[in-house]
């Protein structure tokens, strides 16, 4: 197979790397996207915000997403026991969408990698990245292995790491650094909905918080299937004896509000695990290449941060590098780095504030404060470069601070 040149090489055909293509392939630059698998294919990640259709528009990825008719998610819900948190997109401090999608992300990544191709796009499935050589201007070559076992050669002036889970670069650089999350595990699978409730019941995403650190999701989509998974402290779910079928089966029982709902439903895969998912890398861009998406940051599910994430920084960093290339000056610390890491670090304290109880506090309060609410709001919809948001400028402490008001009202009270 014959050695290629290229503007940027994309490793990764998810959200990330289409939207990044896209602009680039607008743009007028030659791009090529090597992706180890052959779509359609199952990968977690399923609930969006209402952020990342701000990204899908931008590059014109919007109208065939609208096409297929995917699940609306104008809110979530949040459950405790008794108590039960709605939240309406529709009510936030930040302007932007009211709404997303709930996803099977088989069928909607590869309705975005069909539209790239359409347009033109070079996209090699079942192509795996074995080696990177950069050169001290920050040019590369990439040995790729094609899936007859061929190895070929990219040469790229810029290389997009958008390959997820799979993170690419980060194992070849010695980018890995532990994550400051806590060590979180998940089990999940889809299930045939057969006894889902008519109307908007059977529709909500919905959280069913057990324990201050285990939670159950129920995700339904348009297509009748609905995904459904634990997560918890690692040492808890690896209490649960068995198969992955039976570990999901048994916890399913810890759900008094869904129980009946998932009772005997076959899992139309075998369950996945996954333990101690959250990863994090010493640096998010080095000389001729970035990191966007999981491959750079993967945060815990529970607000559904990640294909956002993906895309936010996969289209900053397309812009960047659209202007690099056309000599214009790029200070990427500035540019990329701290703006992703701002919204990175607003998120984190969302998660960590779930997991010590305060954030929950704040959620399950009562009577509501509008105002706080519709702060978070904007928050859990993705808006967290917004600082006119007094709940993404002072993240770090306001949650902490409410949450404490609240336990304080609540002993004078008792």
């Amino acid at each position: 197979m014959s050695n290629i040149n290229v503007d940027v090489l994309i490793i990764g055909a998810g959200p990330s790397g289409c939207v990044a293509a896209s602009y680039l392939h607008n743009n007028g630059l030659k791009i090529k996207v090597v992706e180890k698998n052959n779509f359609p294919r199952f990968v977690i990640g399923e609930s969006l915000l209402p952020r990342c259709m701000d990204h899908f528009e931008e590059v014109g990825l919007l109208d065939c997403l609208k096409k297929k008719g995917f699940e609306v998610k104008a809110g979530a819900r949040f459950l405790r026991g008794e108590e039960v948190c709605n939240f309406d997109f529709s009510k936030k401090h930040t302007e932007g969408w009211n709404w997303t999608w709930q996803v099977p992300r088989a069928d909607f990544d590869k309705t975005l990698t069909d539209e790239l191709l359409n347009r033109g796009v070079d996209i090699a499935f079942e192509e795996e990245v074995i080696d990177v050589d950069f050169s001290d201007d920050g040019s590369s070559v990439t040995s790729i292995k094609n899936k007859d076992g061929e190895i070929y050669k990219v040469g790229a002036k810029f290389i997009i790491d958008s390959s997820g889970y799979g993170r690419v670069l980060p194992r070849l650089l010695d980018l890995e650094k532990p994550s400051e999350l806590l060590n979180q595990s998940s089990i999940f699978a889809h299930v045939k909905d057969v006894k889902r409730p008519e109307g908007w019941e059977g529709t909500r995403i919905t959280f069913d918080v057990l324990d201050t650190r285990l939670w159950f999701w129920v995700i339904p989509f348009s297509n009748g299937v609905t995904s459904i998974g634990f997560v918890g402290p690692t040492e808890f779910m690896e209490s649960f004896k068995g198969t992955s079928s039976e570990k999901l089966t048994e916890m399913l029982k810890l759900s008094a509000y869904y129980r009946e709902r998932f009772e005997d439903v076959d899992f139309l895969f075998k369950p996945v695990e996954i333990t101690n998912y959250s990863k994090s890398v010493k640096q998010l861009y080095g000389k001729g290449y970035v990191l966007t998406g999981n491959s750079a940051e993967f945060l815990d599910p529970v607000f559904s941060s990640g294909v956002t994430f993906a895309t936010e920084s996969a289209l900053m960093a397309a812009k960047l590098i659209t202007k690099s290339l056309h000599n214009e000056s790029v200070d990427w610390e500035v540019e990329y780095s701290d703006y992703i890491k701002s919204g990175v670090n607003v998120f984190s304290t969302y998660v960590k504030e779930w997991y010590t109880g305060n954030l929950q506090t704040l959620f399950f309060h009562r009577p509501e404060n509008p105002e706080i609410k519709k702060q978070i709001c904007a928050v859990l919809a993705g808006y967290v470069w917004d600082e006119s948001n007094p709940f993404v400028k002072n993240h770090h402490r306001l949650v902490r601070t409410v949450a404490h008001i609240i336990d304080m009202e609540k002993q004078k009270s008792e």
